[in-house]
């Protein structure tokens, strides 16, 4: 008998630490109530919070570097063969996995990664007005096709989280989807 109550114990506080898990998760990140979808829906969203810790301490530690707060107007493109530049207004292109790339600038961070028959877009910036229809617009142009789009945001900085089907005549690289979305932040400084 102590063992079934030992394990309805164990169970109860399962459930209660998945309820309070639930709860603290933002709901777009959990797609049914099972415990699997909990539980990645938790992994996900750490994930992407991790991130964004992440790219905030590169940007305080770029601004404290950089002896110019304001970025450089017109960032220069560069190669994946070629390594990075010391100056951190280009753009830097990273490969983290065969199916990914980022493509960083003092401007915007982008990474784009393949996920099943899907791609993963996540963009980092300050916030600027217009600038999630322009990511739009151009992931309409290439004839994408938008699943899922969430916003989280702090204080001025802004992530932007896309989940993209992948046509079948997609002819595209992560590598050149990267670098189009980086083109539209950059066209936003050169209107000022």
């Amino acid at each position: 008998m102590s063992h079934i109550t030992v394990e309805r114990n164990r169970r109860r506080q399962m459930n209660e630490h998945l309820k309070v898990l639930r709860s603290l998760t933002p709901c777009f990140y959990i797609k049914r109530g099972d415990q699997a979808s909990i539980i990645g829906g938790a992994i996900e969203f750490i994930k992407e919070m991790q991130q964004l810790l992440h790219s905030l301490e590169s940007k305080k530690k770029r601004k404290c570097l950089s002896p110019s707060p304001s970025p450089s107007p017109r960032p220069s493109i560069l190669s994946l063969t070629s390594p990075p530049p010391l100056a951190s207004s280009s753009p830097n292109f990273e490969v983290v996995k065969e199916l990914s790339a980022c493509c960083n600038s003092s401007v915007a961070d982008v990474e784009a990664k393949i996920s099943g028959s899907n791609v993963i877009l996540k963009t980092l910036s300050k916030s600027i007005p217009g600038q999630m229809v322009k990511i739009i617009t151009v992931l309409e142009r290439l004839g994408f096709e938008i699943l899922h789009l969430s916003i989280s945001s702090m204080e001025d900085t802004v992530l932007y989280s896309f989940v993209i089907k992948i046509g079948l005549q997609c002819q595209l690289s992560v590598e050149d989807l990267a670098l189009e979305v980086q083109r539209s932040f950059s066209q936003e400084l050169l209107a000022f």
